[in-house]
């Protein structure tokens, strides 16, 4: 089955590239350096007091480093890191198993954690806050519930829907941190870094081609660098420059400003088919032939980064950037947006 290039979902085939080219210590992590900084103030103020790190909650769009960020703070605390995700955690005894398994300082990595069922948040709860574990043993009125100590470890999350997480359980993370979309220079480096790793040879000008059109995301960059690496192989003997890096890109459908084919397909549809918007997420989804999860997930953010798109309370507009990048004449009036939507 096809699958997006841009898309968040990593490729069985790259997984063990992927995680070769993960930044180990924050010293290698490039961008974000706000919230590097508070990680290492974080960690610093841990291995002084000898303590394990305080549950951490990582959110922002897919691709920018949770995953990254999580393995890094263990490699900074030298503890081990289990990894999990909110949708493998089924039933409570699932999470009984894994936090009965965890070590003094620990650190459990729970992705997609506000996938998480109602009532194995009940379970987390006194796991987090009093390092214990509630287990009901018996039916009916011979029932009897038992606590049993855990050891201190530290709960990792992340999420790019931080909006769906519960109340009481953002408010059991210490430190809330937001992954943003990188700037150009930090691509320019992420890519460089990658192309060094896996002994590709490409020159300033091919590194900055493929940076500008991977969407300020370290995941996209790498996946569009592995690409234009093969195309490279077969044309261009293996050496990657702007001319090569640009024609690589164009036939994968990446246009100079990052956008794929199914994000001008969105563009186009709200344009061509329902004038320039408003119109719903569904309505768009169904035009073109999409779930809208992944029209949220993974077109949108960057659509509104750019500002080709507005989220009003009626629906998606398409704004006047949106009809230039498309080359289509602009509407004589453009209703300006009624305010963002949460």
């Amino acid at each position: 089955m096809n699958q997006r290039l841009v898309s968040p979902n990593t490729q069985e085939e790259e997984t063990a590239s992927e995680g070769s080219l993960r930044p180990r210590m924050l010293d290698e992590y490039i961008g974000q350096s706000k919230v590097v900084e508070n990680l290492r103030v974080l960690v610093e103020a841990a291995r002084a007091r000898e303590e394990p790190l305080d549950h951490l909650l990582l959110y922002g769009p897919p691709g920018l480093g949770k995953t990254t960020l999580a393995h890094v703070v263990a490699n900074e605390m030298r503890v081990s890191i289990k990894i999990t995700s909110g949708p493998a955690i089924e039933r409570p005894g699932d999470l009984a198993a894994i936090l009965t398994n965890l070590r003094q300082g620990d650190i459990l990595f729970i992705d997609e954690i506000h996938r998480l069922g109602k009532v194995v948040e009940e379970v987390l709860y006194p796991a987090m806050e009093d390092f214990a574990l509630d287990i009901v043993i018996g039916k009916g009125p011979a029932a009897r519930s038992i606590r049993l100590s855990l050891p201190r470890f530290s709960v990792v999350g992340a999420t790019t829907r931080l909006a769906l997480m519960s109340s009481p359980l953002r408010a059991r993370f210490g430190a809330v941190q937001r992954l943003d979309f990188y700037d150009e220079t930090a691509m320019r480096r992420i890519v460089a870094r990658s192309a060094q790793i896996i002994g590709v040879e490409a020159d300033k000008e091919g590194v900055a081609e493929i940076a500008r059109r991977s969407r300020g995301t370290p995941r996209v960059a790498n996946r569009l660098l592995r690409r234009v690496r093969d195309y490279a192989l077969v044309r261009a003997e293996g050496h990657i420059t702007q001319e090569v890096a640009a024609q690589a890109l164009e036939l994968l459908d990446v246009d100079a400003s990052g956008l794929d084919d199914l994000d001008r397909r969105v563009l186009r549809a709200l344009v061509t088919k329902f004038g320039g918007g408003p119109v719903g997420l569904d309505t768009v989804a169904a035009s073109v032939s999409e779930e809208p999860d992944t029209i949220m997930d993974v077109c949108e953010p960057y659509l509104l980064q750019k500002g080709l798109i507005h989220r009003t309370p009626r629906g998606r507009v398409a704004t006047l950037l949106a009809y230039r990048h498309l080359g289509l004449p602009e509407p004589e009036e453009q209703t300006p947006p009624q305010g963002q939507l949460f």
